[in-house]
C-alpha cells in the first residue's frame, strides 16, 4: 500500500526539487487533479473526502480519441510537472484513468536553456514508393533519428534486413538528406508538419532518386543475372586507375562482406575531423552494392569519383593518376569515416629504452586502437619495428609503428639501356656541338644541359642526339633553336565570317644554331629550307632508302612544281632572280623523298612562325624590327600548307634511320623474386639529407641509419611495387620482371614475431586481386585481376570489359598486389562457371588475354 500521506508528501516535494537534466523525462499533471491531491496529503486524513482518485488528465487533452495536447497550456495554470521518479511514485499510490497515456516529455538542452518540452515535433511519416500514404508520429527534440528510423520500420511494414536512408522535406520540391541516424531531432532542424521519406534500395543496388547510367540498355539491365561482383567500371575519362583499385578492394572479402552485411551503417563516423563526413564510406558502399548485385554488366562510378575529387583536389578533373596512390586516399577515407573511435585521446608516445620488442609492440599496438579503430584497421593494418642508429653517439631509438600496406622497392641495376636517335647535320664532317634531347608527340619535352647526368633522361620517350652547327658563343652572338614542323588546316569561321586555321604537329623536331643578326624571317626561311634538304641528302648519304629517285631526275619536271597561277617563263629573267638563284643554289636538293625547289619557285613552300615549348602560337609572339626577338630558348614552327606537304615532303622518309649493331644485342632484362623486394625493404639504410633524424642524446639533427622490420602481419595484405622514381631531377618506371608467387607466400622468415603458440595466426598468404600498370610515365594504363570470393574464379577487368583469367595470365604489369592469409580464406559457395561461347558479349567470355606461360604456383611480371 502506499505510505502515510505526510510520507508521501515528503518524497514527491523532495523529488521535484532536483534540476532539468538535458534527456531526462518528465510528466505532465493535471494541475486541478495535483491540487486536489496537495489538499488530501496535508489534510492528514486517508478518509478524506478531498481525496483525488485516479490521475486524471482528460482536461489537458483535445479529444479523447486522439489524446493530442491542447494548444498553449500554461505550466502552473494548466498542469504541472514532475519528475519520472516523482510520476511513478504517483501512478502506483493512485493508478490512472482508463485509457490515458501519460503525458512523458523529455528535458532538452537549447541553445540558451535547458527546458521539458511541452509540446514535441509532430512529423510526417512515408515511403519513397507512396508519397501520399502517411501518419503522423511526436518526437522529442532530444531523440535520434533512428527512432523516426524505426517508428516508419514499424508504421509502414518495413522489414528489418531491408536497407533504406532517410530524406526530409520541408516544401513540396525541397528535400534533404538525413544521414547521420545519430543526429538529435533538434539538431537535424526537424519541426513539426514536416515529412520524412524512407526510400529502400533496390534489389540492383541503387537507389530509386539515384539510379546511375548502365551500359547496356534498361531492358537488358533489368533481365541481366550474372555472378555477383563480376562486373565491369566504366572509363570516365583516364579513370582507369581508380577503376583497378576500386576492383582490387571489391575483391577483398572481408571488405565486401561488411559493406554487403550493411555494418557500416551503424558505424558511419559523422564528427570525425580527420575524416568525409561519412560521404566517402556511403559513396564507396553505393558502388560495391551495385557491382555485388548480379543484375549490371558494368556500372558508372560518377558520384563515387565526384566525392572523391570534392575530398581530394588532386583527384579533381580527368587527369591520369596512380592507382596506389588512389588506393592510399581511399583507405585513409574509409578508414576515418567508419572509425569506431568518436573522440581520438592524445597519446604520448615512449621510445623503447631497452624494454623487450614484445612489451613496446603490444603498447604500440593499444595506443593505435585507442585512436584508431574500424574495419580498415582490422583487414588492412600491420606493424613496423623501426630502429635508428645515431652515427655519433650511437644511441638506439626503436618504435613500432602500423601500416596499411608494403611499399617494397625492386632490387634495379644502376645500369641502364637506352635508345638513342642521332641526327646529323652533316654525315661527312666531324660534330663541333651535340645536344640531347628527349622528343614526346612531335615536340621536345626536354633539352638537356651539357652538365646533367644521365639518370636526368626520362624513361620510355624518344632520346635524340642532334648535332647542332657551330658553337654558342659566350656573348651570345649564336642562338640555338628548336625548330617544329606543323601542318596547317583551313576552316571556315562562321561566328567571324572569316577564314581561319589550326595546326598540328608531325615528324621530328630539329636543333640549328644560327647567328643572332640573322635571326630575320627571309634568313631564317633560306636556312631552314638548306637544313631540310640536307637532312634528306644526309639520310640518302647514309643509305636510307630513296622511294623517289625517278621524280627526282626526270625532265624539266626536276626544277619543281610551278605555282598556282603561273604562266610561261620569260626567257629573260631579271638581276635580282639570278641573285636569288645563287642564294638557292645550295638548297637545291630534293626535300624528303620530293621534287627539287629551285629558284624559280616564286611561292614559299613553308611559313614560319615563333611559338612556345608545346608548339603553339601565343600572343604577342612574332617579329621585331623585321627580325624574332627572343628572351629564352626559342621555338620556331615550320607551318606547312597540306598541299605543299603533300608535293615536297615525305614523312615516312624524313623519319627512316638505320640501326646501329649494337640494337641487335638482345637485352636481358632483370628477373628477381619478390621476396628479394621484401628483403630489399627490410635492409639497413641512411637517412637522406633531406630528412634528418632528430638524435635525443646528441641534441641535434643526424643521418641515422634506419632498419625497417615486420613484426605483425594483418589479414589481407597489399605490397605495392615501387615500379615509379620521383625526384626533383627525374622521373623513370622500372621494367625489372617480378616473380610472385600465387599461393603459399611465406612470412615466416620476415617477422621478428614468432609464433609460440597454435592459437596466433599463421603467416602464408594466397594471391586474391593485383593493379597492373601498362605503358609508360605519361601514356599508361590501368586493369586488374581479381578471384570472385564467391565461386573462386580469376577474372580480367579492363574498366567496363570483363573478361574470365586463368592463372597462368596472371602476368607482365602487375603494380599492387592484393594477398589473403590462409586462414582467412574461404572455399567458394558456388561452384566456378565453366567459360563458354554463350556469355554475354562484351562481358564475361571464353576470350582471354595473352599472358607469359607460367606454373600456377609462380608467375612473372613485367611492364611493357
Amino acid at each position: 500500500g502506499p505510505p502515510g500521506l505526510e510520507t508521501q508528501w515528503r518524497e514527491i516535494d523532495n523529488l521535484n526539487q532536483q534540476q532539468l537534466r538535458a534527456g531526462d523525462s518528465w510528466y505532465l499533471l493535471d494541475k486541478r487533479w495535483y491540487d486536489q491531491w496537495k489538499e488530501y496529503v496535508h489534510a492528514g486524513d486517508q478518509n478524506s473526502s478531498s481525496y483525488p482518485g485516479k490521475i486524471d488528465n482528460t482536461e489537458l487533452y483535445e479529444d479523447l480519441e486522439s489524446y493530442h495536447l491542447k494548444e498553449r497550456l500554461s505550466e502552473n495554470e494548466d498542469f504541472v510537472l514532475v519528475p519520472a521518479e516523482a510520476w511513478h511514485k504517483l501512478l502506483s499510490w493512485y493508478d490512472m484513468m482508463d485509457d490515458q497515456p501519460p503525458l512523458e516529455r523529455k528535458v532538452v538542452d537549447l541553445p540558451s536553456t535547458v527546458k521539458v518540452e511541452v509540446y514535441p515535433v509532430e512529423i510526417y511519416l512515408c515511403l519513397s514508393s507512396n508519397m501520399e500514404s502517411t501518419v503522423s508520429a511526436c518526437f522529442s527534440r532530444a531523440d535520434k533519428i533512428h527512432a523516426i528510423h524505426q517508428k516508419i520500420r514499424q508504421h509502414l511494414n518495413v522489414s528489418e534486413t531491408a536497407e533504406s536512408r532517410l530524406w526530409m522535406r520541408s516544401t513540396d520540391t525541397s528535400s534533404e538528406r538525413l544521414r547521420n541516424l545519430n543526429m538529435t531531432v533538434l539538431d537535424a532542424c526537424l519541426s513539426s508538419g514536416m515529412t520524412v521519406i524512407m526510400e529502400i534500395r533496390n534489389a540492383d543496388g541503387t537507389w530509386p532518386t539515384s539510379r546511375p547510367q548502365i551500359m547496356r540498355n534498361s531492358a537488358d539491365e533489368d533481365s541481366y543475372r550474372g555472378p555477383p561482383g563480376v562486373c565491369g567500371l566504366t572509363n570516365l575519362g583516364n579513370t582507369c586507375f581508380m577503376n583497378s583499385a576500386l576492383q582490387c578492394l571489391s575483391n577483398t572479402p572481408p571488405l565486401t562482406e561488411y559493406f554487403l552485411r550493411n555494418s557500416y551503417l551503424e558505424e558511419l563516423n559523422f564528427t570525425n575531423p580527420l575524416g568525409m563526413k561519412g560521404e566517402i564510406a556511403e559513396a564507396y558502399a553505393d558502388v560495391i552494392k551495385q557491382m555485388w548485385s548480379g543484375r549490371h554488366y558494368s556500372v558508372v562510378p560518377r558520384v563515387f569519383k565526384t566525392k572523391v575529387g570534392h575530398f581530394a583536389s588532386q583527384f579533381l578533373g580527368y587527369q591520369q593518376h596512380d592507382s596506389q596512390e588512389l588506393l592510399s586516399f581511399l583507405l585513409d577515407g574509409l578508414h576515418e569515416d567508419l572509425n569506431r573511435v568518436k573522440k581520438k585521446e592524445y597519446i604520448e608516445l615512449r621510445d623503447a629504452d631497452g624494454r623487450p620488442d614484445q612489451e613496446v609492440a603490444e603498447e604500440a599496438w593499444r595506443n593505435h586502437l585507442r585512436r584508431n579503430d574500424s574495419v580498415i584497421v582490422d583487414t588492412f593494418h600491420g606493424l613496423f619495428k623501426s630502429t635508428l642508429v645515431c652515427p655519433e653517439c650511437n644511441k638506439v631509438s626503436v618504435t613500432f609503428d602500423p601500416f596499411c600496406y608494403l611499399s617494397v622497392p625492386l632490387p634495379v641495376s644502376k645500369e641502364r639501356v637506352m635508345e638513342v636517335f642521332y641526327v646529323s647535320l652533316d654525315p661527312t664532317a666531324k660534330p663541333t656541338q651535340m645536344a640531347v634531347a628527349d622528343v614526346f608527340n612531335h615536340r621536345f619535352y626536354r633539352i638537356y644541359q651539357a652538365d646533367e647526368s644521365l639518370s636526368c633522361i626520362l624513361d620510355r620517350d624518344d632520346i635524340f642526339l642532334l648535332l647542332v652547327s657551330g658553337c654558342v658563343d659566350q656573348e651570345g652572338e649564336e642562338v640555338v633553336m628548336a625548330i617544329y614542323m606543323r601542318e596547317r588546316s583551313h576552316y571556315r569561321d562562321y561566328g567571324s565570317g572569316s577564314n581561319s586555321y589550326s595546326t598540328s604537329l608531325f615528324g621530328h623536331p630539329l636543333l640549328i644554331s644560327v647567328p643572332r643578326a640573322q635571326c630575320t624571317r627571309e634568313d631564317l626561311y633560306q636556312l631552314l629550307l638548306k637544313r631540310l634538304a640536307s637532312t634528306e641528302e644526309g639520310q640518302s648519304a647514309s643509305g636510307s632508302t630513296d622511294t623517289n629517285s625517278q621524280d627526282a631526275t626526270d625532265g624539266d619536271q626536276s626544277a619543281g612544281v610551278e605555282p598556282s597561277g603561273k604562266e610561261e617563263e620569260d626567257e629573260d629573267e631579271d638581276e635580282e632572280e639570278e641573285e636569288e638563284a645563287a642564294s638557292c643554289a645550295q638548297a637545291n636538293k630534293r626535300l624528303p623523298g620530293r621534287r627539287r625547289y629551285t629558284e624559280r619557285q616564286k611561292k614559299a613552300l613553308f611559313t614560319i612562325q615563333a611559338v612556345n615549348s608545346n608548339g603553339t602560337t601565343e600572343r604577342g609572339m612574332g617579329e621585331a624590327d623585321g627580325g624574332f626577338s627572343f628572351s629564352s630558348q626559342p621555338y620556331i614552327a615550320i607551318d606547312w600548307d597540306p598541299d605543299m606537304k603533300k608535293k615536297y615532303y615525305n614523312e615516312n622518309e624524313a623519319e627512316k634511320y638505320i640501326k646501329h649493331q649494337s640494337m641487335d644485342v638482345p637485352h636481358q632484362q632483370i628477373t628477381v623474386q619478390l621476396q628479394e623486394c621484401i628483403e630489399l625493404f627490410t635492409t639497413v639504410e641512411t637517412l637522406e639529407e633531406e630528412n634528418p633524424w632528430y638524435c635525443p642524446t646528441c641534441k641535434k639533427h643526424q643521418l641515422a641509419t634506419k632498419k625497417l622490420d615486420l613484426w605483425s602481419l594483418p589479414e589481407v595484405l597489399i605490397i605495392h611495387l615501387k615500379r615509379f622514381s620521383y625526384t626533383k631531377y627525374s622521373r623513370e618506371k622500372l621494367d625489372t620482371i617480378v616473380e610472385f608467387p600465387l599461393r603459399d607466400l611465406d612470412f615466416s622468415g620476415f617477422l621478428l614475431k614468432k609464433t609460440v603458440n597454435s592459437t596466433e595466426p599463421p603467416c602464408r598468404y594466397d594471391l586474391i586481386s593485383v593493379s597492373n600498370h601498362y605503358g609508360g610515365l605519361r601514356d599508361g594504363h590501368y586493369t586488374s585481376y581479381a578471384r570472385n570470393k564467391d565461386n573462386g574464379q580469376w577474372y580480367y577487368f579492363d574498366d567496363s570489359k570483363v573478361t574470365y583469367a586463368r592463372e597462368e595470365q596472371i602476368t607482365s604489369a602487375a603494380y599492387l598486389l592484393f594477398y589473403q592469409r590462409q586462414d582467412k580464406i574461404r572455399q567458394p559457395s558456388v561452384p566456378p562457371p565453366v567459360p563458354s561461347s554463350s556469355q554475354p558479349e562484351n562481358h564475361v567470355s571464353s576470350q582471354t588475354h595473352d599472358g607469359m606461360d607460367g606454373a600456377s604456383s609462380c608467375v612473372s611480371m613485367e611492364t611493357d
